[in-house]
């Protein structure tokens, strides 16, 4: 069950991080946004709305990728620390 949990977090945040980037292609809602909050516009591409404007923006796809570099490396960690058995209290000799 924790397997399905996981893979269930990890689909989320993939699904996330490909929302947050240029290459979304879907439109699986209506124009109004999703749960009718506008920021959350059906095209996706938020990163690029959000640095729009900024000297940033034309390096948008590389602080996309750090960003979920960042992302996947957090998750891992608290993944790591919530799976972490007690070796040491461990005494299955």
């Amino acid at each position: 069950m924790r397997r399905i949990i996981t893979m269930a977090i990890a689909a989320f945040l993939a699904a996330v991080m490909f929302y947050l980037s240029r290459f979304w292609f879907l439109s699986l809602w209506p124009r109004s946004g999703l749960f009718g909050i506008e920021e959350l516009r059906p095209q996706g591409g938020l990163l690029a709305r959000w640095l729009r404007g900024t000297e940033a923006a034309q390096f948008e796809l590389i602080i996309w990728a750090i960003g979920c570099f960042l992302v996947l490396t957090f998750a891992q960690s608290i993944y790591d620390r919530l799976t972490a058995h007690n070796d040491a209290g461990d005494t299955d000799d």
